[in-house]
């Protein structure tokens, strides 16, 4: 993976999911899931306990007046319903995969997303990158074999 034309690092470690270190972790099934789960109850959680607080006092209740704009882009960056779902590849079509707790908002943007992955012929982009970094046969057959 090293040698490929990618900003391969390897190994990363959970604090890698949010820091903006890498664009892409590969995990499996259970241990992408249960790092979706803590990150969607980890949202929701700074939602509640950011609420909370901005109605305690009514200074803090001024202040969240005054920001009202800033806490909506918050609210709606950190909402799983605004991302509609993830792709699964390796189909010859379009899957966007959504939350099982899904609402419409999270349905709609789930169509959004698959339209975008056709309109934007994602599929065959990621062929064409995958066919361009296949070696050739020389660079095979002068690979050293372990």
């Amino acid at each position: 993976m090293k040698r490929l034309p990618l900003n391969f690092v390897g190994n990363v470690e959970g604090r890698d999911l949010f820091n903006g270190h890498v664009d892409v972790i590969v995990a499996d099934g259970f241990v992408g899931n249960v790092a979706l789960k803590i990150s969607e109850g980890v949202a929701n959680l700074v939602r509640t306990v950011l609420k909370e607080s901005l109605k305690a006092t009514i200074t803090s209740q001024v202040g969240a007046m005054l920001s009202r704009s800033a806490f909506s882009d918050f609210k709606k960056r950190i909402d799983h319903t605004e991302y509609g779902g993830a792709p699964l590849l390796g189909l010859k079509g379009v899957c966007i995969i959504t939350h099982g707790s899904s609402n419409a908002n999270a349905i709609k943007n789930a169509v959004r997303v698959a339209a975008e992955f056709a309109e934007r012929h994602i599929n065959e982009s990621i062929e064409q990158g995958l066919a361009a970094l296949r070696p050739t046969p020389a660079e095979v057959e002068a690979a050293p074999v372990h």
